[in-house]
């Protein structure tokens, strides 16, 4: 855990005398669907799993006091509508986390896949997250005779999921924003976010805005040289017109310089003709990203040249253009086009608050 930085605070947290803040009690409910989760049994459950077996319909808002929960939490297509609110004022002190990887041991046999090793996974639409850190704290150094390395914080798959001032922890695989199905086209907004990791740790095929956010890139003791990893890996369904947006964004590491790559195309093997899209506009790009040749190639039959990938007005020495074939940028008019209305359409979840 400490590897992430989840820090021991959370845990003295939950004895504050007002754990849900602002947000109510329940002794002064906000509504009959407001649920309080506290640690130390304050609130109506002591754990955000069991919160979320209470919920049950449409509608919810669940007040996690402060606290480290250790637990994986699944939210099925029926729960729409639901909200998730930090009691805290800082994400850090409201943690989820689990330690599965893909290759972890199953009970019963086999192994828990990359989607399986999801510490929290959100199938259901019209989902908001405020001021939570989502984390997987599996790590490779624990686990040397583990192969399936992958390890997910969050998986988020359903249309309108927005996150705001939340926080995503982990190593390769950390925050999986997809969708129920290929032919299925999922919204999902990220503001003032933080995410970190070293490879693919932000990835899938959702239509996601990013916006305000800092993704840092880790060091790694387990190789030698470059690259450590890569930031992006989206996969977006060919059919679909529109993949991850970053813009106003950040990008630091706390490796060498250059050992980073910005991204690289995912084509899985159950989707052949997706065509992966990323455009970073507006952003800061560290030393840490390779600014001579920024992507790379997952699969030799799918090279990076044949996706969809832009930038446009980037600054930072990780945005230098030295080698111009390598990093295509945006036409004026076409950026007017990358924004986070036409990612989004008739959502406007920037105007939520809470």
């Amino acid at each position: 855990g400490a590897a992430l930085g989840l820090a021991p605070g959370p845990a003295r947290a939950a004895a504050r005398p007002h754990p849900f803040g602002r947000h109510g009690s329940p002794a002064a409910r906000l509504n009959p669907k407001t649920l309080y989760v506290h640690p130390g049994g304050a609130g109506d459950v002591t754990t955000v799993r069991d919160a979320v077996a209470a919920a049950n319909g449409s509608g919810y808002t669940l007040v996690i006091a402060p606290g480290v929960y250790r637990q994986t939490v699944a939210v099925d297509r029926a729960r729409t509508e639901m909200t998730w609110i930090g009691a805290s004022e800082d994400p850090r002190d409201v943690v989820i986390v689990y330690d599965n990887a893909a290759g972890t041991p199953k009970p019963g046999g086999g192994t828990y896949g990359t989607t399986g090793s999801a510490t929290t996974t959100l199938q259901a639409d019209g989902f908001t997250a405020h001021r939570i850190t989502f984390a997987n704290d599996w790590l490779r150094a624990d686990h040397p005779g583990i192969t399936g390395t992958q390890a997910v914080a969050l998986k988020v798959q359903g249309d309108r999921s927005a996150f705001h001032h939340c926080r995503f922890l982990g190593h390769q695989d950390t925050l999986y924003a997809d969708s129920m199905a290929l032919g299925t086209f999922a919204r999902q907004y990220f503001a003032h976010c933080y995410a970190e990791g070293d490879v693919d740790f932000v990835f899938g095929r959702g239509t996601a805005v990013f916006e305000h956010c800092h993704f840092r890139t880790l060091d790694r003791t387990d190789l030698s040289g470059a690259p450590y990893g890569f930031v992006f890996a989206p996969s977006t369904a060919g059919a679909n017109p529109l993949g991850y947006l970053v813009t106003r964004s950040r990008v630091s590491s706390e490796a060498p310089d250059g050992f980073y790559k910005l991204a690289r195309p995912w084509v899985p093997s159950s989707d052949n003709t997706a065509r992966p899209m990323l455009t970073v506009r507006d952003s800061w790009l560290g030393p840490g990203i390779d600014a001579v040749a920024p992507y790379a190639t997952m699969s030799n039959s799918h090279p990076w040249q044949s996706m969809r990938f832009a930038e446009y007005r980037n600054t930072g020495p990780g945005a230098r253009i030295t080698v111009p074939e390598n990093r295509p940028q945006l036409t004026a008019e076409q950026a007017r086009s990358a924004t986070r209305a036409a990612h989004l359409g008739d959502w406007e979840p920037w105007k939520e608050t809470c």
